[in-house]
Protein backbone atom coordinates (compact mmCIF):
# COMPACT_ATOMS: atom_id res chain seq x y z
CA UNK A 1 0.00 0.00 0.00
CA UNK A 2 1.47 3.10 -0.94
CA UNK A 3 2.12 6.28 1.29
CA UNK A 4 0.22 8.88 2.27
CA UNK A 5 1.93 11.96 0.96
CA UNK A 6 2.47 13.40 4.24
CA UNK A 7 4.86 10.65 5.24
CA UNK A 8 7.03 11.76 1.96
CA UNK A 9 6.78 14.75 3.29
CA UNK A 10 7.65 14.34 6.43
CA UNK A 11 10.80 12.25 5.06
CA UNK A 12 11.40 14.69 2.60
CA UNK A 13 11.89 17.44 5.38
CA UNK A 14 13.97 15.10 7.20
CA UNK A 15 16.61 14.65 4.25
CA UNK A 16 17.07 18.16 3.51
CA UNK A 17 17.90 18.79 6.85
CA UNK A 18 20.24 15.82 7.60
CA UNK A 19 21.33 15.66 3.76
CA UNK A 20 21.13 19.28 2.32
CA UNK A 21 22.23 21.29 5.21
CA UNK A 22 19.45 23.89 4.43
CA UNK A 23 19.25 26.45 6.77
CA UNK A 24 15.71 26.25 9.58
CA UNK A 25 14.20 29.60 7.87
CA UNK A 26 14.39 27.82 4.14
CA UNK A 27 13.06 24.46 6.28
CA UNK A 28 9.92 25.98 7.42
CA UNK A 29 8.96 27.90 4.63
CA UNK A 30 8.77 24.40 2.65
CA UNK A 31 6.84 22.83 5.13
CA UNK A 32 4.92 25.91 4.78
CA UNK A 33 4.43 25.51 0.96
CA UNK A 34 3.73 21.65 0.69
CA UNK A 35 0.77 21.60 3.43
CA UNK A 36 -0.37 24.21 1.25
CA UNK A 37 -0.05 22.46 -1.83
CA UNK A 38 -1.03 19.04 0.04
CA UNK A 39 -4.80 21.12 1.86
CA UNK A 40 -5.25 22.61 -1.95
CA UNK A 41 -4.69 18.64 -3.03
CA UNK A 42 -7.56 17.42 -0.64
CA UNK A 43 -9.93 20.28 -1.28
CA UNK A 44 -9.38 19.36 -5.07
CA UNK A 45 -9.67 15.70 -5.05
CA UNK A 46 -12.13 14.61 -2.59
CA UNK A 47 -9.61 12.68 -0.21
CA UNK A 48 -6.05 12.60 1.38
CA UNK A 49 -3.38 12.99 -1.75
CA UNK A 50 -0.98 10.42 -2.47
CA UNK A 51 2.27 10.80 -4.73
CA UNK A 52 0.97 9.75 -7.64
CA UNK A 53 -2.14 12.24 -7.60
CA UNK A 54 0.38 15.05 -8.68
CA UNK A 55 0.27 15.76 -12.05
CA UNK A 56 1.15 19.21 -13.88
CA UNK A 57 -2.77 20.08 -14.06
CA UNK A 58 -2.69 19.50 -10.11
CA UNK A 59 0.29 21.89 -9.86
CA UNK A 60 -1.25 23.98 -12.55
CA UNK A 61 -4.41 24.67 -10.63
CA UNK A 62 -2.52 25.19 -6.96
CA UNK A 63 -0.74 27.99 -9.10
CA UNK A 64 -3.94 29.34 -10.36
CA UNK A 65 -5.21 29.18 -7.29
CA UNK A 66 -2.71 31.58 -5.65
CA UNK A 67 -3.22 34.00 -8.56
CA UNK A 68 -6.73 34.54 -7.94
CA UNK A 69 -5.81 35.04 -3.78
CA UNK A 70 -3.78 37.76 -5.23
CA UNK A 71 -0.41 36.57 -4.04
CA UNK A 72 2.58 38.10 -5.78
CA UNK A 73 4.25 35.89 -8.60
CA UNK A 74 7.76 36.06 -6.25
CA UNK A 75 5.37 34.12 -3.79
CA UNK A 76 3.51 31.18 -6.23
CA UNK A 77 7.23 31.19 -7.93
CA UNK A 78 8.92 30.06 -3.96
CA UNK A 79 6.02 27.94 -3.84
CA UNK A 80 6.28 25.64 -7.22
CA UNK A 81 10.21 25.92 -6.23
CA UNK A 82 9.02 23.98 -2.95
CA UNK A 83 6.88 21.90 -4.98
CA UNK A 84 9.30 21.06 -7.81
CA UNK A 85 12.25 19.95 -5.22
CA UNK A 86 9.36 17.89 -3.26
CA UNK A 87 8.73 16.08 -6.51
CA UNK A 88 12.24 15.86 -7.50
CA UNK A 89 12.46 13.63 -4.27
CA UNK A 90 9.51 11.52 -4.86
CA UNK A 91 10.78 10.68 -8.79
CA UNK A 92 14.49 9.85 -6.96
CA UNK A 93 13.36 7.74 -4.36
CA UNK A 94 10.79 5.64 -6.79
CA UNK A 95 7.37 6.84 -5.54
CA UNK A 96 6.32 8.20 -8.69
CA UNK A 97 7.11 7.46 -12.32
CA UNK A 98 7.81 11.24 -13.53
CA UNK A 99 8.86 14.62 -12.14
CA UNK A 100 5.70 16.54 -12.16
CA UNK A 101 7.10 20.03 -11.17
CA UNK A 102 9.65 19.60 -14.10
CA UNK A 103 6.57 20.31 -16.18
CA UNK A 104 5.97 23.61 -14.99
CA UNK A 105 7.14 26.97 -15.67
CA UNK A 106 7.49 29.30 -12.63
CA UNK A 107 5.01 32.35 -13.41
CA UNK A 108 8.06 35.62 -14.40
CA UNK A 109 8.83 37.38 -11.84
CA UNK A 110 9.63 41.04 -12.58
CA UNK A 111 13.43 42.21 -10.91
CA UNK A 112 13.37 44.90 -9.12
CA UNK A 113 16.32 47.63 -8.62
CA UNK A 114 17.59 46.84 -5.07
CA UNK A 115 16.71 49.42 -2.70
CA UNK A 116 19.71 51.28 -1.33
CA UNK A 117 20.24 53.89 0.79
CA UNK A 118 23.10 57.01 0.42
CA UNK A 119 26.19 57.63 2.62
CA UNK A 120 24.66 60.07 4.29
CA UNK A 121 21.70 57.97 4.80
CA UNK A 122 23.66 55.41 5.97
CA UNK A 123 25.89 57.55 8.19
CA UNK A 124 22.23 58.79 10.02
CA UNK A 125 21.21 55.53 10.53
CA UNK A 126 24.17 54.22 12.19
CA UNK A 127 24.20 57.08 14.82
CA UNK A 128 20.82 55.87 15.58
CA UNK A 129 20.78 54.13 18.57
CA UNK A 130 21.60 55.05 21.91
CA UNK A 131 25.26 54.09 22.73
CA UNK A 132 24.75 54.91 26.09
CA UNK A 133 22.59 51.64 27.18
CA UNK A 134 23.37 48.16 26.60
CA UNK A 135 20.91 47.71 23.90
CA UNK A 136 21.98 50.43 21.99
CA UNK A 137 25.76 49.14 22.01
CA UNK A 138 24.50 46.13 20.64
CA UNK A 139 22.24 47.77 18.18
CA UNK A 140 24.46 50.31 16.92
CA UNK A 141 26.78 46.97 16.81
CA UNK A 142 24.13 45.04 14.51
CA UNK A 143 23.84 48.09 11.90
CA UNK A 144 27.39 48.81 11.31
CA UNK A 145 28.40 44.90 10.98
CA UNK A 146 25.42 44.82 8.24
CA UNK A 147 26.84 47.73 6.42
CA UNK A 148 30.30 46.91 7.13
CA UNK A 149 30.52 43.45 5.95
CA UNK A 150 27.50 43.07 3.44
CA UNK A 151 25.65 39.94 5.61
CA UNK A 152 22.30 38.23 5.21
CA UNK A 153 19.77 38.85 8.09
CA UNK A 154 19.86 35.25 8.47
CA UNK A 155 23.53 35.33 8.28
CA UNK A 156 24.12 37.74 11.24
CA UNK A 157 21.37 36.13 13.35
CA UNK A 158 23.60 32.68 13.75
CA UNK A 159 26.56 34.47 14.09
CA UNK A 160 28.46 33.14 17.08
CA UNK A 161 31.19 34.91 19.55
CA UNK A 162 33.78 32.66 17.89
CA UNK A 163 33.00 33.61 14.21
CA UNK A 164 34.15 37.09 14.99
CA UNK A 165 38.23 37.88 14.79
CA UNK A 166 38.27 41.38 16.08
CA UNK A 167 41.75 42.23 15.95
CA UNK A 168 42.21 40.75 12.07
CA UNK A 169 38.64 42.41 11.38
CA UNK A 170 37.50 39.09 9.92
CA UNK A 171 33.81 37.65 10.60
CA UNK A 172 33.58 33.70 9.56
CA UNK A 173 30.04 33.62 7.91
CA UNK A 174 27.89 30.45 7.18
CA UNK A 175 25.65 31.56 4.04
CA UNK A 176 22.99 29.64 1.81
CA UNK A 177 23.60 26.23 1.15
CA UNK A 178 25.68 25.78 4.48
CA UNK A 179 28.43 27.75 2.24
CA UNK A 180 31.22 29.13 4.45
CA UNK A 181 32.90 32.44 3.70
CA UNK A 182 35.62 34.92 5.40
CA UNK A 183 34.67 38.39 5.27
CA UNK A 184 36.46 41.66 6.75
CA UNK A 185 34.72 44.36 8.76
CA UNK A 186 35.38 47.94 8.94
CA UNK A 187 37.25 49.45 12.11
CA UNK A 188 34.31 51.28 13.16
CA UNK A 189 31.95 47.86 13.41
CA UNK A 190 35.12 45.65 15.21
CA UNK A 191 35.11 48.97 17.90
CA UNK A 192 31.22 49.00 17.85
CA UNK A 193 31.36 44.98 18.39
CA UNK A 194 33.88 45.15 20.88
CA UNK A 195 32.28 48.00 22.99
CA UNK A 196 28.99 45.64 22.78
CA UNK A 197 30.74 42.46 24.25
CA UNK A 198 30.96 43.40 28.04
CA UNK A 199 27.06 44.52 27.83
CA UNK A 200 26.48 40.96 26.15
CA UNK A 201 28.68 38.99 28.94
CA UNK A 202 26.52 39.92 31.39
CA UNK A 203 23.10 39.73 30.27
CA UNK A 204 24.31 35.91 29.05
CA UNK A 205 24.93 35.27 32.87
CA UNK A 206 21.51 35.04 33.46
CA UNK A 207 20.82 33.13 30.52
CA UNK A 208 18.69 29.76 31.06
CA UNK A 209 20.67 26.74 29.82
CA UNK A 210 19.40 26.41 26.03
CA UNK A 211 17.65 23.17 25.20
CA UNK A 212 16.38 21.43 21.98
CA UNK A 213 14.00 18.94 21.60
CA UNK A 214 14.61 15.50 20.29
CA UNK A 215 12.02 12.73 18.91
CA UNK A 216 9.87 11.06 21.46
CA UNK A 217 9.46 14.51 23.66
CA UNK A 218 13.19 14.41 25.04
CA UNK A 219 15.35 17.06 25.06
CA UNK A 220 18.67 17.54 25.46
CA UNK A 221 21.05 20.92 26.57
CA UNK A 222 23.19 22.22 23.81
CA UNK A 223 25.86 25.27 23.72
CA UNK A 224 25.32 28.09 22.25
CA UNK A 225 27.38 31.19 22.32
CA UNK A 226 25.41 33.91 20.02
CA UNK A 227 27.18 37.34 19.31
CA UNK A 228 24.19 38.87 19.39
CA UNK A 229 21.76 38.31 22.27
CA UNK A 230 18.08 39.89 23.51
CA UNK A 231 17.75 41.40 27.32
CA UNK A 232 17.41 37.71 28.72
CA UNK A 233 20.67 36.58 27.05
CA UNK A 234 19.14 34.27 24.20
CA UNK A 235 20.11 34.81 20.75
CA UNK A 236 18.59 38.06 19.16
CA UNK A 237 15.83 36.13 16.35
CA UNK A 238 15.85 37.24 13.32
CA UNK A 239 12.18 39.07 13.69
CA UNK A 240 13.81 40.81 16.48
CA UNK A 241 16.82 41.92 13.92
CA UNK A 242 14.64 42.87 11.45
CA UNK A 243 12.06 45.36 13.27
CA UNK A 244 15.11 46.63 15.01
CA UNK A 245 16.63 47.82 11.94
CA UNK A 246 13.25 49.49 10.66
CA UNK A 247 13.01 51.27 13.58
CA UNK A 248 16.34 52.81 13.68
CA UNK A 249 15.51 53.96 9.86
CA UNK A 250 12.29 55.50 10.89
CA UNK A 251 14.22 57.28 13.64
CA UNK A 252 16.72 58.50 11.50
CA UNK A 253 13.97 59.48 8.80
CA UNK A 254 15.62 57.76 6.21
CA UNK A 255 12.94 56.19 3.40
CA UNK A 256 10.56 54.02 4.80
CA UNK A 257 10.53 49.93 4.34
CA UNK A 258 14.27 50.53 4.82
CA UNK A 259 14.98 46.94 5.96
CA UNK A 260 18.42 44.71 6.62
CA UNK A 261 18.99 43.65 3.07
CA UNK A 262 19.00 47.49 2.15
CA UNK A 263 22.38 47.91 4.35
CA UNK A 264 23.41 44.97 2.06
CA UNK A 265 22.51 46.11 -1.06
CA UNK A 266 24.11 49.43 0.33
CA UNK A 267 27.31 47.78 0.93
CA UNK A 268 27.39 46.33 -2.55
CA UNK A 269 26.27 49.18 -4.55
CA UNK A 270 28.67 51.77 -2.55
CA UNK A 271 31.81 49.33 -3.25
CA UNK A 272 30.73 49.37 -7.04
CA UNK A 273 30.44 52.97 -7.27
CA UNK A 274 34.24 53.09 -5.40
CA UNK A 275 35.64 50.66 -8.01
CA UNK A 276 35.69 47.68 -6.94
CA UNK A 277 35.32 44.48 -9.26
CA UNK A 278 32.06 42.55 -9.45
CA UNK A 279 34.12 39.37 -8.79
CA UNK A 280 35.54 40.51 -5.38
CA UNK A 281 31.81 41.79 -4.75
CA UNK A 282 30.46 38.42 -5.87
CA UNK A 283 32.67 37.18 -3.28
CA UNK A 284 31.81 39.01 -0.62
CA UNK A 285 28.20 38.85 -1.09
CA UNK A 286 28.33 35.21 -1.19
CA UNK A 287 26.39 34.97 -4.47
CA UNK A 288 27.17 31.63 -6.03
CA UNK A 289 26.36 33.18 -9.79
CA UNK A 290 27.95 36.80 -11.15
CA UNK A 291 24.30 37.67 -12.62
CA UNK A 292 23.26 37.37 -8.90
CA UNK A 293 25.69 40.62 -8.46
CA UNK A 294 25.42 41.86 -11.49
CA UNK A 295 21.95 43.28 -10.46
CA UNK A 296 23.79 46.08 -8.34
CA UNK A 297 25.32 47.50 -12.00
CA UNK A 298 22.29 48.49 -12.84
CA UNK A 299 21.54 50.17 -9.64
CA UNK A 300 24.64 52.34 -10.08
CA UNK A 301 24.13 53.28 -14.06
CA UNK A 302 21.02 54.47 -13.04
CA UNK A 303 22.58 57.19 -10.18
CA UNK A 304 24.86 58.01 -13.16
CA UNK A 305 22.19 58.88 -15.27
CA UNK A 306 20.53 60.69 -12.86
CA UNK A 307 23.46 62.72 -11.91
CA UNK A 308 24.59 63.21 -15.98
CA UNK A 309 20.75 64.44 -16.26
CA UNK A 310 21.06 66.78 -13.45
CA UNK A 311 24.70 68.38 -14.56
CA UNK A 312 25.34 68.38 -17.70
CA UNK A 313 24.46 71.41 -19.39
CA UNK A 314 23.25 69.66 -22.21
CA UNK A 315 21.09 66.51 -20.78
Amino acid sequence: MPQPLQSHRDEFLEFLELNRNVSRHTLRAYQSDLAQFATFAAERLGRSPKPADIDHRLIRAFLASLYEKGLSRATSARRLAAIRSFTRYLRREGAVDRNAGALVDAPAVERRMPAHLARDEIETLLAAPDAATPLGRRDRAILELFYASGLRLSELATLDLEDVNLSGRMVRVLGKGGKERIVPCTRPAAAAIRAWLPDRARLMESAPPRTVRLRRGRTRHAPDDPLFVNKHGGRLSVRSIDRLVRKYAQQAATRLGISPHALRHSFATHLLDAGADLRSIQELLGHSRISTTQRYTHVSTAQITDVYRKHHPRA
